[in-house]
């Protein structure tokens, strides 16, 4: 079903979109839908949100290839020949100029689940570029791959709010200590907006230093209850020795 809405061009364009968006789903992933996907991706006719879409889904694919290979049969969700095919195609587009900027900027972000070489050089570029939503990109890549300490930390500090919400998590997922200094200044702000502070939760938790208990501690008293979710998980995730050497249980 979702194949054939991709196929055709005469259904309405709200149901192609929700088809582009659940063909990522591993669960029913497999090579005739990503040469599809390709071909929406490739295809100047189709509207340029659906492209985009096309190409954002292929990322957890690429990123299941990359973790899983191909070793065992089970694991595959993509063949090795369209896998290397689509990252072959997915680098030809984002340098080809003529495809829209939300397109190229959707190319990167779901080709950078599987780390090329040129993956580097183009979040670089994206990253001093001028438009914002380039380095929002930017960002979001810098989550999948390394070498990019200074550029989370100099995100952290961005007063675009979405640049530094993908700050957060690149941040917490690489476990920067760097970045604790600008985390624990969000973590304590009191105006921070609900969505930052969880990702400053996350971050604490990931990057794992002591120094985050107090301030995860304090947001137990919030009145807001997925933070006080958060806190508590994170606060489960902290080192255990370190909280056993630090509080007692009346503390907990």
């Amino acid at each position: 079903m979702i194949h054939n809405l991709l196929d055709d061009r005469s259904a309405m364009p709200s149901e192609r979109l929700l088809a582009t968006e659940m063909a990522g789903n591993l669960v029913v992933f497999n090579d005739e839908l990503a040469t599809t996907l390709l071909s929406i991706v490739s295809n100047s006719g189709e509207v340029e949100v659906l492209r985009s879409k096309a190409a954002i889904s292929f990322g957890p694919a690429f990123e299941h290839a990359d973790l899983y290979e191909f070793d065992d049969p089970s694991d595959i969700i993509l063949s090795a020949d369209i896998f290397r095919e689509a990252q072959t195609l997915f680098k030809e587009f984002f340098y080809n100029d003529a495809f829209p900027k939300d397109v190229r900027r959707n190319i990167l972000e779901a080709a950078v689940r599987a780390p090329l070489d040129w993956h580097s050089e183009a979040v670089n570029a994206a990253f001093t570029n001028e438009d914002e939503s380039w380095q929002l990109t930017a960002v979001f890549c810098m989550s999948f791959l390394q070498g990019f300490e200074q550029q989370i930390i100099e995100a952290l500090q961005s007063d675009n709010l979405d640049i530094r919400y993908q700050a957060l998590l690149a941040a917490g997922n690489w476990g920067l200590e760097k970045a604790w200094p600008p985390v624990a200044a969000m973590l304590s702000d009191p105006a921070i907006e609900k969505n930052l502070l969880l990702a400053n939760i996350e971050a604490a938790a990931n990057i794992g230093l002591s120094e985050a208990i107090d301030p995860l501690l304090k947001l137990l008293y919030s009145d807001d209850n997925d933070v006080i979710d958060a806190a508590s998980e994170a606060l489960a995730i902290l080192d255990e020795n370190e909280f056993d050497d630090t509080y007692d249980d009346d503390d907990w």
